[in-house]
C-alpha cells in the first residue's frame, strides 16, 4: 500500500484511535470519567448522584472490580471513584493516580451519599448520563456511543457543550468502512513500521506486564495459572494462559494499565498477548512482530465494526480470530492462510454470549485464542469450513458481515434477557 493511498494513514489513525491506554474495565472507567467531568463542572463534592445508563452499560459495570477502590464493585463505586479522585484530563486512565487517603474517601462517599441508578432507553446501546447535585446546584454530563465521547455538559441549566447524537454513529472517528481483509493485508505487508512502532510498543509493554502479573498474583479464578498447571508450558497453552491471566488481573482489580482494542481491554489483551508469545517462541524480528500485531489488531477492529461497541456477542471471539491471523502470519502464512484462519475461528466460536465484565471473561478469552490457533492449524492441514456451514458464507467479508448482523440484530433479545437476569 502506497503512502498516497487514502487507506494508509487512515489505518494508522484507526490504530491510534482504538489502541488507547486504560486502567480498569472500560465501561466502569467511562462512567468514572463522566463522573469526574461532572464533578469538575459542579465545582464541589455532590450530596446526591443520579446515574443513568443503558442496559449494556449496567451489564458491563455490575460485576467487575473497580481499580483503586479497595475491591469495590459496580456502578456506585465507579461513579464515586471518578467524583472523589478522578482526573478527567486522563480520560480512560481517570482513576490511575488515586492515593490511599482517597481510597478511604471513596468508601465514605458511597456509604454516606445517595447514589441512584436508573436505566436509560434512548435507543443507544452505549449511553451514560451522570447528574450531580449540591444543594440547588447541578451538573450533567452525557457520554454516548463510545467511551470518551462526551456529548453534553450542563451546569445549573446552562449548556456548556452539546453535540447532536445521530443514532449509533461514531462521529469524529476515522471511517471504519475503509477496512477490509485485503486492505489490511496490503497495509501490514508494506507499512513503514516506524509509523506504528510507538502505538505497538506501548501495547506490548502494558499488556505483557498485566499478563505476567496475572500469573504471579491471585486474581479471580486464576484461569491462566490453571491452564499452565493443567496442560504444561507449550507455546499454544502459554499463549492462551497469558492472555487469560491478563484478563484475570484486569477483571479483578489489578491497577496496571492495558492498551485496549475496540473499546475493550480484554479485546486488547486477546489481540496482542498471544501474538507476542508466539513471536518470542519463534524468535522473529521486532519488525515482523509489529506487522503481526497490526494485522491482529486491525482484523479484530474490522470484525467488531459491524457488531458495535457493546452487544450480547462476546468481543473476545473477534480478538481471538485476530490473534489467529497474527499467529498465522508469524508462522509464515500468506493472505489465504490468514483469511481462512479468521473464517474458521468465527465458525468455531460465534454465538458465545457477553454477560458482562467479570472473572469468567478470562476463560472465554482462552477459548477464543484457542479457536484462532485451531483455525490456522485446520487450514494448513487442508481443512476448512465452507460457505453454507451455518453463518459461514463464501468470502471472508461476507462472513464478517453475517457475524455483524447476528450480533447487532439477531442477539438484541438475547442481550435484553441477559440484562434482565443480571438485574434480578
Amino acid at each position: 500500500m502506497e503512502r498516497t493511498d487514502i487507506r494508509y494513514f487512515a489505518y494508522i489513525q484507526i490504530l491510534r484511535e482504538e489502541l488507547q491506554p486504560a486502567m480498569g474495565c472500560t465501561e466502569p472507567i467511562a462512567l468514572a470519567y463522566a463522573a469526574a467531568v461532572a464533578k469538575r463542572t459542579l465545582g464541589d463534592l455532590p450530596d446526591r448522584v443520579v446515574i443513568g445508563a443503558s442496559g449494556s452499560i449496567i451489564k458491563n459495570v455490575k460485576s467487575v472490580i473497580v481499580p483503586n477502590t479497595n475491591h469495590m464493585r459496580g456502578i456506585a463505586a465507579a461513579a464515586a471513584a471518578g467524583i472523589v479522585a478522578g482526573n478527567p484530563d486522563r480520560e480512560l486512565e481517570v482513576i490511575a493516580d488515586v492515593t490511599p487517603e482517597q481510597i478511604a474517601q471513596i468508601q465514605t462517599f458511597v456509604d454516606q451519599t445517595n447514589v441512584e441508578v436508573e436505566r436509560l432507553d434512548n435507543g443507544l446501546v452505549f449511553d451514560i448520563l451522570v447528574t450531580l447535585y449540591k444543594g440547588d446546584a447541578s451538573a450533567w454530563v452525557r457520554i454516548a456511543n463510545y467511551h470518551t465521547n462526551i456529548v453534553l455538559i450542563e451546569k445549573n441549566g446552562v449548556v456548556l457543550k452539546e453535540e447532536k447524537v445521530e443514532g449509533e454513529s461514531e462521529e469524529g472517528l476515522t471511517d471504519r468502512s475503509l477496512l477490509s481483509m485485503e486492505g489490511i493485508w496490503d497495509f501490514i505487508t508494506t507499512v513503514d513500521t516506524a509509523d506504528i512502532q510507538d502505538i505497538l510498543d506501548q501495547q506490548i509493554q502494558y499488556n505483557m506486564a498485566i499478563a505476567r502479573e496475572g500469573l504471579l498474583g491471585d486474581y479471580g479464578a486464576n484461569i491462566g495459572s490453571v491452564l499452565l498447571d493443567m496442560n504444561g508450558d507449550d507455546v499454544r497453552t502459554r499463549a492462551r494462559a497469558m492472555a487469560a491471566a491478563g484478563s484475570d488481573a484486569r477483571m479483578n482489580g489489578c491497577e496496571l494499565p492495558v492498551v485496549i482494542n475496540s473499546g475493550s481491554g480484554n479485546q486488547g489483551i486477546t489481540a496482542s498477548v498471544p501474538v507476542i508469545v508466539y513471536a518470542e517462541e519463534l524468535e522473529v524480528s521486532r519488525e515482523k512482530l509489529y506487522r503481526a500485531l497490526a494485522l491482529s489488531n486491525l482484523t479484530a477492529i474490522h470484525q467488531k465494526t459491524p457488531i458495535g461497541r457493546l452487544s450480547a456477542y462476546c468481543g473476545a471471539v473477534n480478538a481471538g480470530a485476530g490473534a489467529g491471523a497474527g499467529i498465522a502470519y508469524l508462522c509464515g502464512g500468506g493472505y489465504e492462510d490468514v483469511v481462512h484462519t479468521v473464517v474458521n475461528a468465527i465458525a468455531i466460536m460465534s454465538g458465545m454470549v457477553c454477560d458482562g465484565a467479570k472473572a469468567s471473561c478470562a476463560a472465554k478469552i482462552a477459548e477464543a485464542v484457542d479457536a484462532g490457533i485451531l483455525g490456522y492449524n485446520m487450514y494448513i492441514r487442508g481443512q476448512q469450513f465452507y460457505g453454507g456451514d451455518g453463518i459461514v458464507t463464501k468470502g471472508v467479508e461476507n462472513t464478517i458481515r453475517n457475524v455483524g448482523r447476528l450480533a447487532r440484530e439477531g442477539m438484541k433479545e438475547t442481550n435484553e434477557e441477559i440484562i434482565e437476569i443480571m438485574m434480578e
